[in-house]
């Protein structure tokens, strides 16, 4: 029998823990084959996997106090597990959406399990259990932690009560991740912000992405984590990616629902289900937040970036784009 002792102890209360485990194949993370850094005055951890699990990291920031950023992207050359007891003062939240790969948290006879373009919420108080992860899939996620007290001082003290009023680990939700998440997650992860930026954009965009993955939720639901069709919820992804990558030329309807294997009444169905919109609509979005990306940092000309997301007559997609964010492209490119 080995023993295994995790790694962090921040304001979240995570505190990792001597904890004895069974003969597995599945291998777990020591102390000392995991290093950690605090990085500057604004309590940022880096943390490296060890490279007898793979490659990868983990950031963690505290933007505000209640309000912790991570960013994890790992690379398992082996199966592991890393083991963590969690004892917090205050109930919390845990946002994560899932960007590539996935995962399992198995504790407490409960596992939560993290798919690509999904978002998963759940609160705890107390918690123990391991974070699984497997050879050859890497794992890029984005998590929030949400202290309760935050909550109530941004949103008002009874709106998530209903999601504490158990003890332990709660999945909250499990919904695919909104479009405009997908677009504030490429300008969250992007490198070119100044240093002398970077928190404060970081504190905006992240409070843009909350809002984002609460706005989907329905607080009277009475199937919050009811479970999606796995087929389905691949031909939506892999129609969803297509208009991503050909939004300049995209296919007809009829063309993506043939590429991705059903019809086009299915296809509007599962955009509907998933996404809250239509293939048409979802592109729509795409092209205008294509179009600010690049207006804000080339300041291009509006015919440049009318060209770009597929437009044939400029004042059509100004007109668009006015509508669509509030202001002219003009506008953005100059400032």
């Amino acid at each position: 029998m080995e023993r295994a002792k995790l790694i962090l102890i921040d304001s979240y209360g995570l505190v990792m823990a001597n904890t004895q485990y069974l003969k597995s194949k599945r291998w777990r993370i020591k102390l000392d084959e995991m290093s950690v850094e605090c990085q500057g005055s604004d309590n940022q951890i880096h943390q490296v996997l060890p490279l007898e699990a793979g490659i990868g990291y983990s950031n963690s920031i505290q933007l505000e106090d209640g309000l912790r950023y991570i960013e994890t992207q790992y690379t398992p050359i082996r199966d592991f597990s890393i083991l963590s007891t969690i004892e917090s003062a205050e109930p919390q939240i845990i946002i994560t959406l899932s960007l590539e790969g996935s995962s399992r948290y198995s504790g407490q006879g409960k596992d939560v399990v993290f798919n690509k373009g999904f978002t998963v919420i759940t609160t705890f108080t107390s918690s123990l259990g391991e974070r699984q992860y497997e050879a050859g899939r890497p794992i890029n996620q984005l998590r929030l932690a949400i202290r309760k007290n935050w909550l109530d001082l941004h949103f008002g003290e009874n709106k998530f009560d209903q999601w504490f009023n158990k003890s332990g680990l709660q999945q909250i939700s499990y919904q695919p991740i909104s479009n405009q998440s997908l677009f504030i997650i490429k300008q969250l992860l992007a490198d070119n912000i100044a240093d002398s930026l970077q928190r404060v954009l970081m504190q905006g965009y992240v409070r843009v992405l909350l809002a984002s993955e609460l706005n989907q939720l329905n607080f009277n639901s009475q199937d919050p984590c009811k479970h999606y069709n796995k087929n389905e919820i691949k031909i939506a992804n892999n129609a969803r990616d297509i208009l991503t990558n050909e939004y300049n030329n995209p296919p007809s309807l009829k063309e993506l629902s043939k590429r991705v294997g059903t019809n086009p009444i299915k296809l509007k169905q599962l955009f509907h289900l998933y996404f809250n919109n239509t293939p048409y609509g979802l592109l729509f979005e795409i092209r205008m937040n294509q179009a600010y990306q690049l207006l804000k940092t080339t300041r291009c000309h509006v015919n440049i970036a009318a060209d770009h997301v597929g437009y044939n007559h400029a004042s059509n997609f100004s007109a668009a784009f006015t509508k669509y964010f509030g202001v002219s492209p003009k506008t953005v490119s100059k400032n």
